[in-house]
């Protein structure tokens, strides 16, 4: 089953892997490693899930941030395979940072929306390890931004 085809029996569809913002690209390949920018809650160019996590929007809210950042980093890792999915080994690893109050401490729930998304969608493959932090803004005022290193075959 292809990646969008899991996405979609999931529920969700592979977004247009978005252009950088600034002066950057967004991913990098190294030898069999895949270097996703830190992605943000935009599908498709539209805004969403703006605002900060224990001021503007819920845990719920936030966890949907964070699986638009999945969606965003998957059409990346896609992209830097042109498509052929099968070249993706895994997902090694995702930093997540959340856009909260001094008080908040649910960064793990919040960025569980993203490794789920992974996890459902690549299998074992897809399990990784990760940290998410708490930062008092993020560009654009997004709730959450996500990095990805996906390892592939050459």
């Amino acid at each position: 089953m292809s990646l969008q085809e899991k996405l979609q029996e999931l529920g969700y569809e592979l977004p247009k892997a978005a252009a950088p913002a600034a002066n950057y690209v967004p991913y990098v390949i190294s030898g069999n490693t895949v270097f996703v920018a830190g992605q943000i809650p935009f599908l498709n160019g539209e805004q969403m899930h703006l605002g900060r996590l224990g001021e503007d929007l819920s845990i719920e809210q936030g966890i949907e941030a964070a699986k638009a950042c999945a969606l965003n980093i998957l059409a990346q890792a896609n992209a830097a395979v042109d498509g052929d999915w099968i070249r993706v080994k895994r997902c090694v690893k995702l930093g997540g940072f959340v856009n909260c109050t001094p008080d908040f401490n649910d960064h793990p729930k919040v960025i569980n929306g993203a490794s789920d998304l992974i996890v459902a969608a690549m299998g074992d493959a897809g399990k990784h390890a990760r940290f998410a932090v708490g930062a008092p803004s993020l560009p654009l005022s997004v709730a959450v931004e996500i990095d990805a290193v996906f390892e592939i075959e050459t």
